[in-house]
């Protein structure tokens, strides 16, 4: 099971909110392929890095230049953030 903390969904309503802005096929398929890549973490629960300071794992999804930040909990998978690769990670 995958729960998206509130922080996450907001992230992902704002990437949409810009990017529907300039062009709103990009904008789905950007979150589309968030949600596919976030997914494969229910097969996959430990294909992210971890950072020194920064707990939980990050998922790196290169085609559309973002981050996920994530926790493993039994077979669930907590998403706590979705951010550009060019944004500053909050503490």
């Amino acid at each position: 099971m995958i729960y998206w903390e509130e922080e996450a969904l907001n992230d992902r309503e704002r990437i949409f909110a810009f990017l529907h802005q300039h062009n709103p096929l990009v904008a789905d398929q950007t979150d589309r392929v968030i949600v596919e890549k976030v997914e494969n973490l229910l097969d996959q629960p430990l294909i992210g890095v971890q950072r020194a300071g920064i707990p939980g794992r990050l998922l790196i999804i290169p085609d559309v230049a973002m981050i996920v930040s994530y926790y493993v909990e039994d077979q669930a998978v907590r998403v706590m953030r979705v951010l550009h690769q060019k944004q500053t990670f909050p503490d």
